[in-house]
């Protein structure tokens, strides 16, 4: 890898990438990839998207480089009206899975179910068969904290087990002591919000499969209101934003505004990149509740779109392919610091650090994986929540409402009567 080209920001414009295939013939088309680039990977994609052009030159691909709420709120509109990416990097799984190219005719089938198995069922949005995406980043939201922030403050950092109001009692005495803006910062997503929600009980779905507000999704519902209604968290992320909108806490973090940061595994080299030398950091154990330390597994997909262009769908689908292929897999995991979906590759270890990982970035990611299985013991809805299809009608409902509540537009239980009419307007019907 060291010997790879440098892509720079101006060279992504467009990156040639072929679907030539033993036995199949070179199909000369033009394809688009949409990519978020917050997390700084569309510059790997554009280096092995060079190395596949050198060996298949007739496909082109342009990256479009769009902001994180586009992939959310703009890209189905799209996809509903014809006029989507032929490929793209997306977390709505199942949602968006009638636009899904089927993968199955151009890869081994019983290599992806023993590799892919464990997350190919949230692309399948119910259905029992068909391979819709290369899960490019298996994903565990969880806390980021600066240490140095807890020593200048003379604060005990909480030992694992411990509670979201030990971290509150925690994060607020670190406040208190340096003079930070804040103590803890979630991220505005419900998804982020969903596994603390399980540590109180929250279970998501009822008995028949039906997505549910339950008294657990109340009790830390209450505690988000109470924390910024005391500034322990701020009001610039889930208050400050309009409807659904994501927002994330990352300047906050790397600023050392906040000592808590409520996020995700798939952070990791941002922080790294952005925080440098200027403080120590760590992830740390999620806060626990009564019914356990909840978290929410997840992560982002490279799928292949329909397009009514049979040549189109074929050259996208094979170059999902391609970088699923267990080679291309370990470096893309390695290099972008994921999680690897991959069976083989989870059991393998990835040498991380020798990928450009520090060690803080490797022991989080170890830190993250043991989340992961912690929950799937105790927070198993996690894992049907997020193969769920109708998962982002309670992610965003949760945002624009609870965001309300806390502007004092509504009480808790008015937000809660508009979330559960969301769902069953939008989710259980």
């Amino acid at each position: 890898m060291s010997g790879m080209k440098r892509i720079t920001k101006a060279c992504l414009a467009t990156v040639g990438l072929t679907a030539l295939v033993a036995g199949t013939p070179a199909l000369a088309v033009d394809l688009s990839l949409m990519i978020s680039d917050v997390d700084a990977k569309a510059g790997i994609v554009a280096e092995m998207a060079e190395r596949y052009k050198a060996d298949n030159p007739d496909v082109s691909i342009q990256l479009n480089l769009v902001g994180y709420n586009v992939i959310r709120e703009q890209l189905p509109i799209q996809l509903e009206a014809g006029t989507g990416p032929d490929l793209a990097f997306v977390t709505n799984l199942g949602g968006l899975n009638p636009h899904y190219v089927d993968l199955t005719p151009y890869v081994d089938a019983d290599a992806w179910e023993e590799a892919y198995g464990a997350v190919l069922p949230w692309y399948r949005a119910g259905m029992p068969d068909g391979i819709y995406g290369y899960h490019t980043e298996m994903t565990v939201t969880g806390p980021y904290v600066n240490l140095t922030m807890f020593e200048e403050a003379g604060v005990d950092v909480p030992a694992p087990g411990a509670t979201w109001e030990d971290w509150a009692e925690a994060t607020q005495a670190v406040m208190d002591a340096t003079g930070s803006y804040a103590g803890m910062v979630m991220d505005r997503s419900g998804h982020r919000m969903a596994g603390p929600a399980m540590s109180y009980g929250a279970q998501y779905f009822d008995d028949a499969g039906n997505m549910i507000v339950d008294d657990g999704f109340r009790t830390f519902s209450q505690l988000m209101l109470d924390w910024h209604d005391s500034g322990l968290m701020p009001p610039d992320i889930w208050p400050a934003v309009s409807g659904s909108k994501y927002a994330n806490g990352n300047e906050m973090f790397f600023n050392s505004d906040v000592p808590f940061y409520m996020s995700g595994s798939w952070n990791t080299g941002n922080v790294q990149k952005n925080v440098g030398d200027s403080f120590d950091w760590a992830v740390v154990p999620v806060p626990c509740g009564p019914s356990g330390c909840g978290i929410m597994p997840g992560g982002a997909g490279l799928v292949a779109f329909k397009s009514g262009d049979a040549e189109k769908e074929e050259a996208s689908a094979r170059f999902v392919a391609w970088m699923a292929e267990e080679a291309q897999a370990r470096e893309w995991y390695a290099r972008t610091f994921a999680i690897p979906a991959h069976a083989g590759l989870q059991a393998e270890g990835l040498d991380y650090v020798g990928a450009g990982a520090s060690e803080a970035v490797a022991n989080g990611l170890q830190a993250f994986t043991a989340m992961a299985a912690a929950a799937a013991e105790q927070t198993p809805q996690a894992y049907q929540l997020q193969g769920s299809p109708n998962g982002f009608v309670i992610y965003n409902a949760t945002t624009q409402y609870l965001a309300a509540a806390m502007n004092g537009e509504l009480t808790l239980d008015e937000a809660i009567e508009k979330i559960e009419e969301e769902l069953a307007t939008n989710a259980n019907n």
